[in-house]
């Protein structure tokens, strides 16, 4: 008898020093170090046996063991995240609503999901540098402050009806860093079907929906510091692992501070941030959790400008001019969570549900530049406010696969609340305009409030100015005929929005919304 074996290891240890800029367009340095380690494993026996006079031989199958394979999913589904197209800049599906996660050539909405190495790539510290190179989407601005905005298809989509993994109202409202997210999936059209009514009216144009960071199956070890123009620096860290039988626990923490001047003059920022991603992945069940804290300050950050009284647009002063007010700022702290899981009852049937809550802080002492004459001569007056949000937002739902003859039908079923609580205060102090030039702009010592001010509320303690509460509950259904060949999504929704508006400074109830719609939809491909 003869016994051979064959065993075969192979250890990679890879670490890579990459450049890449974690600022704005004119970076003095960056330094970037990460370091994975990938270990694969694989062993095959086979053995042959053949009597001593040659007169018989019988040979014995070869033996091969499975390789496991975790798949980290930012949405606790069984199948993970989509793969990325070739170069990994975008991926080749995203999540569609209520249909779950869908690749982009079996759904007639039009989506994209950008991937992290295209984050990377593009440099991008928030979600609007990001999608400034979507042909489809122009950033803009707040009304009135620093407060990130997008237009899609000529409809407004603020940060405030941005979707974290599903979900309305957890992410910071008005800035989001790069370093909170895995993946941003943009989805054009109207989406009241798929995800419900958006909390502040938008997304009729469309809906951004924003994926976590999750522990894929190898370990990261990444350290990024950078130095930018006008003295910004940052520091981060990402790391992640996964443990436990069959790596089934993952854990992912990242973290980034940055802090100095910006190339434009006398404007600094500093921002903190954290964020803590777990999941766990079992046989007939997965959870994942996040837990995250951003504190984005601003002081004297050039401000928009408005036009009043002139017949033309006055030509644009040099790019590092400033005309804001030594004494403006804006202050927004935000902490946040979600939960979120899914349950196999077996390979036709998934339940799944999450929940999330965001407690979020906000101060503002604001001028805006109104320009009257092709001179830049113009005027500010001072504005204030202060906000306190607490949002919570939940969702849950059954999704099942059924088989009628020759007709595959893909069946969801859906329910969605949302509930915020709005604190806030505010002074204009409209009758005292003070001059200034867009050119040559006129600083001033900080502004007191003078009698002419209009005040809504305290603003060292702002009070219950908004309720809100969006109900609804939808029903899919994707019809594939002719081996997929054919399919059509046939859904509707019925969504109950109800506001309450109360005063500022005598919580006198001042409006009421309480309305009902059923949203139908259909799609073909």
């Amino acid at each position: 008898m003869q016994l051979s074996r064959l065993y075969s290891a192979l250890f990679c240890l890879k670490a890579t020093n990459r450049a890449r800029h974690p600022f704005s367009v004119k970076s003095l340095s960056i330094f970037h170090l990460s370091t994975s380690v990938v270990l694969l494993a694989a062993s095959q026996a086979a053995w042959a046996q053949t009597d001593i006079n040659n007169d018989s031989q019988s040979d014995v199958p070869s033996v091969v063991l499975d390789t496991i394979v975790v798949t980290s999913s930012a949405d606790a589904s069984a199948d993970g995240l989509p793969d990325a197209y070739e170069g990994g800049q975008v991926a080749t599906g995203s999540r569609v609503g209520i249909l779950g996660n869908q690749d982009i050539m079996d759904t007639p909405f039009s989506t994209t999901s950008y991937t992290n190495e295209y984050i990377a790539n593009q440099q991008a510290q928030s979600v609007g540098d990001l999608l400034k190179k979507d042909p489809t989407v122009r950033v803009a601005r707040g009304f009135g402050n620093f407060q990130e905005a997008y237009f899609m298809r000529g409809f407004i989509t603020t940060s405030d009806d941005t979707m974290f993994n599903g979900l309305y109202g957890i992410l910071p409202r008005q800035y989001i860093a790069t370093e909170l997210f895995e993946r941003v999936e943009v989805q054009r059209g109207a989406s009241a079907m798929l995800n419900g009514a958006a909390p502040s009216g938008g997304n009729a144009g469309g809906t951004i929906n924003l994926l976590p960071k999750r522990a894929s199956n190898d370990p990261l070890r990444q350290l990024t510091l950078g130095y930018g123009q006008g003295d910004q620096g940052k520091i981060a860290v990402d790391v992640s692992d996964r443990f436990g039988t069959e790596d089934a626990f993952g854990v992912r923490f990242n973290a980034a501070y940055q802090d100095g001047d910006s190339a434009i003059d006398d404007e600094s920022s500093t921002l903190g941030l954290a964020a803590l991603g777990l999941d766990y992945k079992g046989e007939q069940y997965r959870l994942s959790a996040d837990l995250g804290w951003q504190d984005n300050k601003l002081k004297e950050t050039r401000p928009s400008v408005n036009l009043g009284g002139v017949s033309s647009v006055p030509k644009a002063p040099d790019g590092s001019k400033n005309w804001a007010q030594p004494w403006t700022y804006s202050d927004e702290k935000d902490i946040f969570g979600t939960i979120r899981g899914e349950y196999d009852f077996n390979d036709n049937l998934t339940a799944y549900g999450a929940y999330g809550i965001r407690s979020g802080e906000e101060e503002n002492s604001l001028a805006t530049l109104t320009v009257n004459s092709a001179d830049g001569a113009g005027t500010i007056y001072r504005f204030d406010n202060s906000r306190e949000d607490l949002v919570q937002s939940a969702e849950l739902g059954l999704r099942g696969k059924l088989q009628t003859g020759e007709v595959t039908h893909n069946l969801v079923l859906a329910a969605n609340l949302y509930d915020q609580e709005e604190k806030g205060a505010f002074a204009y102090d409209f009758g005292n305009q003070l001059a200034t030039n867009f050119y040559r702009p006129t600083d001033y010592t900080e502004v007191p409030f003078t009698s002419t001010t209009t005040f809504g509320g305290n603003l060292d303690d702002p009070k219950l100015t908004n309720e809100k509460q969006l109900q609804s509950f939808a029903l899919a259904d994707t019809i594939s005929l002719f081996d997929d060949k054919l399919k059509t999504t046939l859904g509707v929704r019925h969504q109950n929005i109800k506001t309450t508006s109360y005063d500022a400074n005598t919580q006198a109830e001042t409006a009421h919304y309480d309305k009902s719609e059923w949203t139908p939809s259909i799609g073909i491909v």
